[in-house]
Protein backbone atom coordinates (compact mmCIF):
# COMPACT_ATOMS: atom_id res chain seq x y z
CA UNK A 1 0.00 0.00 0.00
CA UNK A 2 2.63 2.16 0.72
CA UNK A 3 4.85 1.52 -2.19
CA UNK A 4 2.00 1.91 -4.45
CA UNK A 5 1.19 5.77 -2.66
CA UNK A 6 4.90 6.27 -2.78
CA UNK A 7 5.17 5.42 -6.62
CA UNK A 8 1.66 7.60 -7.37
CA UNK A 9 2.90 10.43 -5.56
CA UNK A 10 6.15 10.16 -7.40
CA UNK A 11 4.05 10.23 -10.79
CA UNK A 12 2.14 12.89 -10.04
CA UNK A 13 4.98 15.24 -8.95
CA UNK A 14 7.10 14.13 -12.26
CA UNK A 15 3.93 15.06 -14.37
CA UNK A 16 2.67 17.79 -12.48
CA UNK A 17 5.14 20.71 -14.03
CA UNK A 18 4.48 19.41 -17.52
CA UNK A 19 0.16 20.43 -17.12
CA UNK A 20 1.84 23.99 -17.12
CA UNK A 21 3.63 23.81 -20.46
CA UNK A 22 2.37 25.12 -23.78
CA UNK A 23 -0.93 27.30 -24.79
CA UNK A 24 -4.01 26.89 -24.40
CA UNK A 25 -5.87 28.07 -27.86
CA UNK A 26 -4.92 28.79 -31.21
CA UNK A 27 -1.69 30.80 -31.89
CA UNK A 28 -2.05 33.91 -33.67
CA UNK A 29 0.37 35.87 -36.27
CA UNK A 30 2.16 38.41 -35.46
CA UNK A 31 1.11 42.05 -36.80
CA UNK A 32 1.99 42.95 -40.27
CA UNK A 33 5.64 44.09 -40.76
CA UNK A 34 5.42 47.08 -41.02
CA UNK A 35 4.29 47.59 -37.50
CA UNK A 36 7.74 46.19 -36.38
CA UNK A 37 10.48 48.57 -36.59
CA UNK A 38 14.11 47.62 -36.32
CA UNK A 39 16.10 48.58 -34.78
CA UNK A 40 14.98 50.10 -31.78
CA UNK A 41 16.55 52.14 -28.76
CA UNK A 42 15.86 50.54 -25.61
CA UNK A 43 14.63 51.95 -23.57
CA UNK A 44 11.49 52.72 -25.07
CA UNK A 45 11.05 56.52 -24.92
CA UNK A 46 7.88 57.50 -23.10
Amino acid sequence: MTRRFTALLALVCITLPLAGCGKKGTPHPPGPASEIIYPRSYPAPD
